[in-house]
């Protein structure tokens, strides 16, 4: 299924026409997103942050084989590139959508990579950053902006007049 929608996309890019955009259901509320297709999930009172790749970065990367976890206790800053995923057909950096000092990753992904394209919200976590700064969160965008920040990147169909 996910080879499938990577061609249909692949092939309406080269033609020039849209293909629907998978809509955001209520999982993601709550969650702010990077441009660069990284989420946060805010918890402990704020003081923490759940951090993954977006169901649409998963989608275009395509069958995940492999996910390069950052060090526990390294400190990051917004922005910056601390692992990366790698599928079957690419490769793709992960940068931390906050700044802070990482205190967990999700090694099960060591073993299980697909958790990012199964289950990218919630099992699929990549890595919790203690935050620096709650502030940085005002970087981000929300659901609906990510999904127009989504949108805007997928060509809109190209009508030609027959002559």
């Amino acid at each position: 299924m996910a080879l499938t929608r990577v061609w249909s996309t692949r092939a309406a890019l080269s033609l020039r026409v849209s293909v629907s955009c998978k809509g955001f259901s209520s999982a993601v509320e709550g969650l702010k997103f990077a441009k660069s297709h990284e989420w946060a999930k805010v918890e402990d009172e704020g003081k923490l942050a759940s951090v993954g790749i977006t169901e649409h970065a998963q989608e275009h990367l395509g069958d995940v084989i492999y996910v390069e976890l950052p060090d526990v206790g390294v400190a990051v800053a917004q922005g910056t590139i601390v692992g990366s995923v790698e599928s079957v057909k690419a490769s793709s950096d992960i940068n931390s959508p906050v700044s802070g000092n990482i205190v967990e990753v999700n090694k099960e992904l060591l073993s299980s990579p697909g958790l990012v394209n199964g289950s990218p919200y919630e099992k699929g976590w990549i890595m919790k950053v203690e935050m620096s700064s709650r502030d940085e969160l005002n970087n981000l965008m929300d659901p609906d902006e990510y999904s127009e920040h989504v949108k805007k990147k997928i060509p809109k169909i190209t009508k030609h007049k027959d002559t």
